[in-house]
């Protein structure tokens, strides 16, 4: 089981901070560092002191560390058109020496397109499976031929489809609660499959539905990597993890059920009861950017206790 590090810096985050908990990922061991993409707060925060990009803020990390891995849950589809989405990814995994995983999904967030007048399309799962099979036939295309596509919503004529990502393949993310028609996109185009934020009994139930899925589609379910995203607040002891709770506006006993909350015991044993589901990777929704020593408690006590 392999811990991840995820971030969600429009709740109020600069790069600087975002470095911070980076550079602290990678010396505590954890296996990389992902953060959401979003450009507006949500809930009651001020957001404070703004918006940073995902794929600029993963450019920066990628000069800035050596060893963890760095992606998106998840890029919003909205936000830019494929190929160039292509451009700037496979450049950014160059610059990390391979170290890209891309997540990709179709945006949600209406009130952040009305924010920064983006446009928010009614049809977005149409859109996101183009925009994958674009992404992905960019960069599996050989070097010397050319990329067309002609789609529904998107149409490219004799393109170059340079430049191309230093991995052989970019790990592709594919996640989300929908009944067919995500289990069916993770099946053609993912290397991995993620359940954000479900129950034990969600991820039973979805993950069941990706591997019948792959297997439909010819692959063989074990193929694909599954994961989890859940928010962590893990104290040594009850006072800390309420602390730290009241620190993200949150509960203990909702934390306890929604997410990994608890002593580090706790959350060692709900950690192996969504291993035995499948997953082999957890990403740790880190809500408190200020609160390294939440990072160094997880890795010392948490991570190390994981098979």
């Amino acid at each position: 089981m392999r811990l991840r590090i995820f971030t969600e810096p429009q709740q109020g985050a600069s790069y600087d901070t975002l470095l911070r908990v980076a550079k602290a990922t990678e010396e505590l061991g954890f296996d990389a560092f992902y953060r959401s993409d979003h450009y507006l707060a949500m809930g009651d925060g001020d957001g404070l002191p703004g918006p940073t990009d995902a794929w600029i803020t993963l450019a920066g990390l990628a000069r800035e560390t050596s060893r963890i891995r760095l992606g998106t849950l998840m890029t919003a589809g909205t936000f830019r058109l494929p190929g160039t989405l292509a451009i700037q990814v496979a450049q950014v995994d160059a610059m990390s020496g391979g170290r890209i995983d891309f997540g990709l999904g179709s945006g949600w967030y209406e009130d952040e397109h009305t924010a920064y007048g983006i446009p928010f399309p009614k049809e977005k799962f149409g859109r996101l499976e183009e925009q994958l099979a674009i992404i992905t036939g960019l960069w599996e295309t050989p070097v010397g031929e050319k990329f067309t596509y002609e789609g529904s919503y998107y149409q490219l004529k004799d393109s170059p489809a340079l430049p191309k990502p230093h991995q052989e393949r970019i790990p592709v993310l594919v996640g989300g609660f929908g009944a067919k028609r995500t289990p069916r996109l993770a099946a053609r185009y993912a290397d991995e499959f993620n359940m954000p934020f479900g129950s034990l009994e969600d991820t039973e139930r979805q993950f069941g539905r990706v591997r019948a899925a792959a297997e439909e589609h010819g692959r063989a379910a074990s193929d694909l990597v599954y994961s989890n995203a859940l928010v962590a607040c893990v104290g040594k002891d009850d006072a800390e993890v309420a602390r730290r709770a009241a620190a993200i506006g949150r509960e203990v006993e909702e934390l306890k059920e929604n997410g990994l909350a608890g002593t580090p015991a706790e959350v060692v044993d709900k950690i192996g009861r969504f291993g035995e589901l499948g997953a082999s990777r957890v990403y740790l929704q880190t809500l408190d950017l200020s609160d390294l020593d939440h990072l160094e408690l997880i890795a010392d006590q948490v991570q190390s206790k994981l098979p």
